[in-house]
């Protein structure tokens, strides 16, 4: 019988440069989780799924928010698949997301790795969510690690970026030592029709999810929800006061997916 794979947590960083019409540059401490999600039911481990707990994570705040009865994310996940024509990611899904801490969350960007039955990669879906509470997905098709995927930018994200243009994304994780459980490295880069615009990613070396590991996060970064949420606010405040040009937001697109 095959071990079911274990919950993981990562300690890195998340850096944000924005190249045009001024220079403005940001590098913050992070941490996230990665979660084997056809795995996850089947282990019990320090991390709170669906209940109450100082860190946890609930199917609710992904997909269409259906509940664990409901099949949970992941059966939103499956489902989004097959109505692309997807059917053979039936291996592991590792989800790369943040938690929610003391009971609050904001996810701006979450990743679904989705495995063959020979856990070879066969789609990432990129989930986006914006402050305006709207949510979409950028579904790439038979990705590879360390090679650059693109897709056209659809969704509204910043009032300091138009929807137009398209992202360009590059994913790498490193496999496990003896000193830690691998490294991840996402970076998203978004072009517009002059060239290079904004340069984001977030890095981090991934740890097996323990009481202890989970009091580092708890101690290391204890307001991170709200942290993430102050800093997208400040940060749009600084653009401001440089005078980059305001966007109102656009319609959301009809589709909630795109390829």
């Amino acid at each position: 019988m095959t071990t079911p794979a274990a919950p993981l947590i990562g300690f890195g960083q998340v850096r944000h440069t924005r190249l045009r019409p001024t220079r403005h540059a940001f590098a913050y401490p992070t941490f996230f989780l990665m979660l084997p999600m056809r795995s996850l039911a089947k282990v019990r481990g320090a991390l709170a799924v669906n209940r109450a707990g100082v860190i946890s994570f609930h199917d609710v705040d992904h997909g269409d928010g259906r509940s664990a009865a409901q099949g949970g994310a992941l059966a939103w996940l499956d489902e989004l698949l097959r109505a692309e024509g997807i059917t053979n990611a039936t291996g592991e899904v590792w989800l790369h997301c943040y938690p929610r801490v003391l009971g609050y969350t904001f996810k701006p960007v979450s990743f679904w790795y989705c495995h063959r039955a020979d856990a070879s990669l066969r789609a990432i879906v990129v989930e986006v969510n914006n402050t305006f509470g709207e949510r979409h997905c950028y579904l790439l098709d038979a990705p590879q690690y360390g090679v650059e995927q693109q897709a056209r930018k659809v969704f509204h994200v910043s009032p300091f970026c138009e929807v137009s243009g398209s992202y360009r994304f590059r994913f790498m994780r490193t496999e496990a030592n003896a000193q830690d459980a691998g490294r991840t490295v996402v970076r998203i880069d978004h072009d517009d029709d002059t060239g290079p615009l904004i340069q984001t990613s977030v890095s981090g070396t991934l740890h097996a999810i323990t009481a202890q590991t989970l009091r580092r996060a708890l101690w290391g970064y204890p307001a991170m929800t709200l942290a993430i949420i102050v800093r997208i606010h400040w940060h749009a405040l600084r653009l401001w006061l440089k005078r980059v040009r305001f966007h109102r937001k656009p319609e959301a697109p009809a589709s909630t997916v795109t390829r």
